[in-house]
């Protein structure tokens, strides 16, 4: 998978791809989809949302370009495979996710896995961690209208922040924030489609 599904496509980073022979995928999705947890395409995990594909989740990883140490926010926990690849990164990995029992399910895994260090909370990230803010990184998992504010707001300084902005229906544009002195910058890097942020984002 590493070798020919995101080497080949030009993820770079050494520790990234280090993070990703690392993670055992096929852990992280249901029995029934256990065989083809290490092809090139993303899979449903129940509840109406999915775990991305592995070329994705490297890219957006490398994308962040996160040192040992950082401070990262995920929103949309999903299965906890996103959570566990930054905590082979970084120690301090926070993750949001609006549905209970996806976050109950995440959580066991990620212990049972040796990812304990990994916080994850029942939450709303249209609206981040603020008691745990800022942070020196963000990602996020689940397309959006807009880029939400309380994100921008908790990036700290020299922060980036990667999520896929809906352009028009079913089409989103995986997008970069970054912040320096004050300022964000806004680049976009390519087309996507993730399943929709719910909850404030749909109001």
């Amino acid at each position: 998978m590493v070798r020919d599904q995101i080497a080949a496509r030009g993820v770079r980073d050494a520790r990234v791809l280090e993070a990703m022979r690392r993670v055992p995928r096929h852990l992280f999705v249901p029995e029934q989809n256990r065989a083809r947890a290490y092809g090139d395409h993303p899979l449903p995990l129940g509840r109406g949302q999915t775990i991305s594909q592995p070329y994705i989740v490297a890219f957006m990883t490398e994308c962040l370009a996160l040192k040992p140490g950082e401070k990262v926010l995920e929103v949309g926990t999903g299965s906890g495979y996103q959570s566990a690849v930054l905590a082979c990164l970084t120690d301090r990995v926070f993750s949001v996710e609006i549905d209970g029992e996806l976050a109950r399910r995440a959580g066991a895994t990620l212990r049972e896995l040796g990812f304990g260090a990994v916080r994850v909370r029942e939450g709303d990230g249209f609206f981040g961690w603020p008691e745990e803010a800022p942070f020196d990184a963000v990602i996020v998992t689940c397309g959006v209208g807009c880029v939400p504010p309380p994100l921008v707001e908790q990036l700290g300084e020299g922060g980036r922040l990667i999520i896929p902005v809906e352009k028009r229906p079913l089409s989103q544009t995986l997008t970069l924030v970054s912040k320096k002195n004050g300022k964000t910058a806004v680049r976009e890097l390519l087309d996507v489609l993730f399943v929709p942020m719910t909850g404030e984002a749909q109001k």
